[in-house]
């Protein structure tokens, strides 16, 4: 299988970029943020909203087998799902499972009591959790015709709330079949499909095949493509649009160091010059405020241990970001971390780490 990534360089935007249409929905720009289990969660999502630049958000995969066992016994949601029927719209909610009436049970809940904008189907995750204990995710991928069942009844218990799937290029190198899941997704009814540039055997490793994401649009009739992998700059969302045969880009892993990312890439698909990354003193406030707010939502305890994951994604690739990173990792209080973040935050006027620049070019 070629690798075709999408080219970190400057590109001449020489088109406007249309809004995206999913059913009824609008979503402009068309930049979506991706649903990341453990990351995209209601403060992550406020941060990012705060910012800018989101056509689209989602929350994190929720288990549909799970949703239901959590309500049947203890009359709650999944804390996945906290805050988001009063959250600002749009908002996707991205289901997983391989049953049909399981996930179209849930989906139905989304559209209809929390009100969703969509309701997303993951055909997409390679962890093995999820495929070889669940049968789930990416798995599914081997089998169109199962696909193509849970696409028609989840569509058929949402109503008139659009349905989309996410999928990746196929389950192995020697089995990329997203063309054909794609006529099925579409065949069954659903409003939209994003497209991940990897096979599920790649997991996060090697660069997304985008020649094989866009080879799948002249295979739809009515609904769009979204284009998803290694998006990490506003130049690559312009490029990606540039070259390749796409409606729509989801950033994922990019902009959890970067959640300013969006508003960058509304900029360049403006035609507007691109806002430069905020300052190291600017981003450290961000930080701050993200901690207060996960404080607010989720308390001390429970808080801090967040924080350790995303305190790590901010600063990257500056002098003394591994430091920082190794300190966050092992935070135990809020006291704590706010010694840390003062005394090992990068701080301006510190070059880039050339290994981090060398590993930038390389990719």
């Amino acid at each position: 299988m070629s690798t075709t990534s999408v080219p970190d360089e400057n590109v001449t935007l020489r088109r406007k970029v249309q809004p995206l249409k999913i059913g009824d929905l609008v979503v402009d720009p068309p930049v979506l943020q991706a649903p990341m289990a453990g990351f995209t969660n209601y403060v992550y999502r406020q941060i990012v909203r705060e910012l800018g630049g989101a056509g689209l958000q989602a929350t994190e995969m929720i288990s549909a087998r799970g949703f239901l066992a959590i309500e049947e016994h203890a009359d709650e949601f999944p804390d996945r799902l906290w805050g988001v029927k009063e959250e600002a719209r749009p908002l996707a909610v991205q289901i997983w499972d391989n049953d049909p009436e399981t996930l179209a049970a849930v989906g139905s809940r989304l559209a209809h009591e929390f009100k969703v904008s969509v309701v997303d189907i993951n055909f997409g995750c390679p962890v093995k959790q999820i495929t070889e204990a669940a049968h789930s995710g990416s798995y599914l991928l081997r089998d169109p015709d199962r696909v193509g069942r849970i696409v028609e009844r989840v569509v058929q218990a949402c109503a008139p709330t659009p349905v989309t799937a996410k999928i990746r290029l196929g389950c192995t190198r020697d089995c990329v079949n997203a063309i054909d899941v794609a006529q099925v997704v579409e065949g069954a009814g659903a409003a939209a499909l994003t497209c991940h540039g990897r096979v599920a055997a790649d997991y996060f490793t090697g660069s997304a095949d985008w020649s094989l994401i866009s080879a799948i649009k002249p295979h739809l009739k009515r609904i769009p493509l979204i284009g998803n992998g290694d998006i990490d700059s506003a130049e690559k969302v312009v490029a990606a649009f540039e070259r390749y045969d796409v409606d729509g880009v989801m950033i994922a892993r990019a902009a959890l160091g970067k959640p300013w990312l969006f508003h960058q890439a509304q900029c360049a698909l403006r035609g507007e010059p691109i806002p430069p990354d905020p300052t190291l003193a600017e981003q450290k406030q961000l930080l701050l405020h993200h901690f207060e707010l996960v404080l607010r939502r989720f308390g001390e305890q429970k808080g801090v241990l967040l924080m350790r994951r995303f305190a790590c994604c901010y600063a990257q690739g500056q002098y003394g970001a591994r430091a920082f990173r190794t300190h966050a990792a092992k935070l135990k209080s809020r006291a704590e971390f706010y010694d840390i973040v003062e005394r090992h935050f990068p701080r301006d006027g510190v070059e880039l780490d050339p290994k981090y620049v060398r590993r930038q070019k390389a990719d």
